[in-house]
């Protein structure tokens, strides 16, 4: 019985290797966080307004909502 335990255990271990150490299974989750990444709020340095990171214009590494906030 513990023969076969530690026969699955060792196959187990192989396919992992084999796979990179990347199971396809859990790859799918962080492939959904990678992508709703762009969707994480920020705030206008100017006016405080949160928008997300698509729609901010990034200037010196500071976010502005619009144009009309940007600094002179």
């Amino acid at each position: 019985m513990f023969l076969k335990l530690l026969l699955f255990v060792v196959i187990g271990i192989l396919i992992y290797r084999a796979l990179g150490g990347n199971v396809p299974i859990f790859d799918s989750e962080k492939n959904s966080e990678e992508t709703s990444a762009g969707d994480t709020l920020v705030e206008c340095a100017t006016c405080g307004t949160y928008v997300t990171v698509k729609e901010s214009i990034v200037v010196k590494g500071k976010h502005y909502c619009s144009k009309e906030c940007l600094p002179d």
